[in-house]
């Protein structure tokens, strides 16, 4: 039935308890679509500042990145008026994907969850995602990222599903999407799973950073155990050593002010300033044009 295709096997976006609760969540969902592919998205006045602080931001978004929060509770802030209309709201879990508006212009926003998962990217959030970046880009509506992702899961039926390939389709989606593309890296941004997420390496126009965003190829406790499992094999107190060598890594390639030095973040932000800053990228963004290659479509990863 409707509960098994809106959350298992993903076919369907939306279900609704009766046609009338249908009909006006449609017209929730067309005030955010402009007439047509060639109208800008739409706006409409909020009441809601766009200097508005988020000042309680960093009491929900736990330092330790191995910790649990649901990331709707910084999409609720950010946004105006904290009104989010969640697609594929229960399919995929470990992202979160929707439509809401800052500084009362349309929006989607992509979000990892840490909740489910700890916001990994699998199969199916893959394919919501890409999906999802696909039609704001079909409906000229500008895509807020938000990351903290661990990486791509692991494991022998992701693999043999075919991830590298399911992956590949929320990579082409970001690089073909011509909308406006910001992007706030909140906490980790690990491995492939931060190329895939909105990247500057995939066309984005505006990066932002937390002070507490780590960037790097893997984290500093999977990758000292590869690098220097000998060295710390050797030592007196290799739980010391280990300790000392994840904040070693950390400090010498996971910074945020390290990726910002090299081009991929364009500014490391006040988290409390978040939404000003993602509203500011966005009016910049608004005339954005893009002038594609003349050719007939890429080859999208299907």
């Amino acid at each position: 039935g409707a509960a098994s295709h809106v959350s298992k096997s993903g076919v369907a976006h939306f279900s609704f308890k009766d046609e009338q609760e249908c009909l006006e969540e449609v017209r929730r969902l067309l005030s955010y679509l402009p007439q047509n592919n060639m109208d800008d998205a739409p706006y409409h006045d909020t009441g809601d500042p766009i200097d508005r602080r988020l000042d309680d931001i960093m009491t929900i978004v736990p330092g330790a990145s191995d910790k649990q929060y649901d990331v709707r509770d910084v999409i609720e802030r950010l946004v105006d008026n904290g009104e989010i209309m969640e697609v594929h709201e229960y399919f995929a879990p470990n992202i979160v994907c929707g439509l809401g508006r800052i500084g009362g212009a349309a929006v989607g926003i992509v979000a990892n969850q840490p909740l489910y998962l700890g916001g990994v990217l699998d199969i199916d959030s893959s394919r919501k995602a890409a999906r999802f970046v696909r039609f704001c880009d079909s409906f000229n509506i500008p895509i807020v990222t938000l990351v903290d992702v661990p990486g791509f899961l692991p494991g022998v039926s992701q693999e043999y599903g075919g991830i590298i390939s399911h992956g590949a389709k929320l990579v082409y989606a970001y690089a073909a999407a011509t909308v406006p593309k910001v992007t706030v890296i909140l906490r980790k941004a690990f491995g492939g799973a931060y190329d895939a997420m909105g990247s500057k390496h995939l066309g984005a126009d505006v990066n932002y950073a937390w002070p507490t965003a780590a960037i790097a190829v893997m984290a500093g406790s999977q990758a000292v155990n590869i690098v220097s499992r000998r060295e710390i094999a050797a030592a007196a107190d290799p739980d010391a050593e280990r300790k000392r060598l994840i904040e070693e890594y950390a400090q010498r390639l996971e910074h945020p002010y390290i990726a910002a030095a090299k081009g991929y973040i364009d500014d490391v932000i006040d988290p409390r300033d978040t939404r000003l800053k993602v509203a500011h990228a966005l009016e910049m963004l608004r005339t954005k044009s893009v002038q594609v290659p003349g050719k007939k479509h890429g080859n999208i990863p299907l």
